[in-house]
């Protein structure tokens, strides 16, 4: 009897325990003009930073970046940042252009509304190889830095926010060259388990 008792009390303190650990990453709070889980600034179609938004400097993740950049080129791979932060107005901007250009339905696919792009964090970033820019960054895929990208970003603290096959769920078109810094030891998690940020704050 008294082994069941115990058998009990353990079940129900390793339950207890994974759903307070669950409960805590659900746990959504904003402050300053964004929303957080479990410290990390989440912006997606549902999330938005209001209109004045500043995000602080970030150095670890400007760090993180420079760092990854090194050690690609080192290993023969040729990575250059084509965007990092974006203010309002400027997501404003180009998201107006897109619209003009491609109309709203599809321009929404690709590129986010003011307010709900991770751009206006200063933790995202686009990143491509030398030749190509904003306008062909699709072509990105296709090159050898996408592949090392895809397989090395996490070990910097990065992950390709937008991934192939998980379109329903971020609600974006899959975008190798978007990367998000989150820290090493979270995002080595996403990837090991093939998770979008969504998923892994369990946000869906």
């Amino acid at each position: 009897m008294k082994k069941f008792v115990l058998a009990v009390a353990i079940f129900t303190t390793i339950y207890s325990f994974k759903n307070k650990k669950k409960e805590k990453r659900n746990t959504v709070m904003k402050r300053n003009g964004a929303y957080y889980v479990n410290n990390h600034i989440i912006v997606n179609r549902d999330y938005k930073v209001c209109p004045f938004y500043i995000p602080f400097p970030k150095l670890k993740a400007r760090n993180a970046l420079k760092l990854m950049i090194k050690d690609a080129r080192n290993q023969g791979f040729q990575l250059i940042i084509i965007s990092g932060f974006r203010s309002y107005l400027k997501q404003m901007r180009l998201f107006n252009m897109y619209v003009r250009r491609d109309g709203l339905e599809k321009a929404k696919t690709y590129s986010a509304e003011p307010g709900y792009s991770e751009h206006q964090t200063g933790l995202a970033f686009d990143v491509a190889s030398p030749g190509l820019d904003e306008s062909i960054k699709e072509q990105f895929q296709f090159t050898k830095e996408s592949k090392w990208l895809q397989d090395n970003a996490h070990f910097y603290g990065f992950i390709i926010r937008y991934p192939k096959g998980k379109e329903d769920i971020t609600e974006f078109m899959y975008e190798p060259w978007h990367i998000r810094y989150v820290g090493k030891e979270d995002a080595m998690e996403i990837v090991n388990k093939n998770l979008t940020l969504e998923e892994y704050f369990d946000l869906i």
